[in-house]
Parts: C-alpha cells; sequence; structure tokens
C-alpha cells in the first residue's frame, strides 16, 4: 500500500488530534505570558491630556476654528456654535439615509445625498431627513474642542 493509499484509522486520526490540541495550548500559553509582561506606555499619545479612563482626548478643534453660526465636520463628528461660546456635538450620520453630512453653511449642516439640512442643534431644517441628528459628546478645555 502506497502513503497515498493510506486509510486512516481511528488511532491515526485520535493521535494527530491530540498533537493539535497541545499545540494550541503552548501558543495559547505563549500568547498569555506576553500579555502579562507588556511594559506600559511610557509616553501618551499625542493628543491631549488623559481623559476619563487615562486615554489621551482627541482634540477635534480648536474654538477659534469653529464660527458663531457655523461649524466643521470632523471625522465622524460635527462640532457647531450657535451662539459664542456654546459648542454642539453632532453626529455625521445624516438620520435620512446613513449618508455623511458634507458641509456647514448658512446655519445649517447639510447632507449632499437627498437634501436634508439640520440645524446647528442638529433639529431638521428641511427633509426628507425626519429625525435630528444624534448628539456627540465634546467639551471644551482651554481652547480645544475634544470629543467626550
Amino acid at each position: 500500500m502506497t502513503f497515498d493509499e493510506q486509510v486512516h484509522t481511528r488511532r491515526n486520526v485520535v493521535i494527530a488530534g491530540a498533537g493539535t490540541v497541545a499545540a494550541a495550548a503552548v501558543l495559547a500559553a505563549c500568547a498569555n505570558d506576553a500579555k502579562d509582561n507588556a511594559s506600559p506606555a511610557t509616553n501618551p499619545a499625542p493628543g491631549g491630556p488623559p481623559a476619563a479612563g487615562g486615554q489621551p482626548a482627541k482634540v477635534l478643534a480648536k474654538t477659534t476654528d469653529i464660527p458663531v453660526g457655523g461649524g466643521v465636520i470632523v471625522g465622524d463628528t460635527v462640532v457647531t456654535q450657535p451662539s459664542a461660546g456654546t459648542f454642539v456635538g453632532l453626529s455625521s450620520i445624516c438620520t435620512h439615509a446613513g449618508c455623511k453630512v458634507v458641509k456647514v453653511s448658512g446655519g445649517t449642516v447639510d447632507c449632499a445625498c437627498h437634501g436634508s439640512k439640520f440645524g446647528l442643534d442638529g433639529s431638521v431644517a428641511k427633509g426628507p431627513a425626519a429625525t435630528a441628528l444624534a448628539p456627540k459628546s465634546i467639551r471644551v478645555e482651554g481652547d480645544s474642542i475634544v470629543a467626550g
């Protein structure tokens, strides 16, 4: 009988399976040792002072970058300033069809997909969207607007 013609016996299958289980156990043990021996970062990532949970705060914009009566889109967040000193964080996802809003202009946050417009507080100014933009948590730290 040639190697290609060998029939797998129950014993061969069990022996091969035991070897696979042992190899998996060794790999899992090595992975746990690597995690346990990892040293914490000594230099925090850039982006600002630590936020709750020890993570650095993500700076979205400078307060001077947000015009009164306007706003900016930064990634998945829209930051507006409806009145002097009042900053609002909103989701950049239009509630009508899930498109990303594209600009803040003329006192509205605009979606190019179907023409929806939202007020600087996220309320619907013009449909077809029927639901306001979702709020996003932001805060002012010094002269920066940070997520969270």
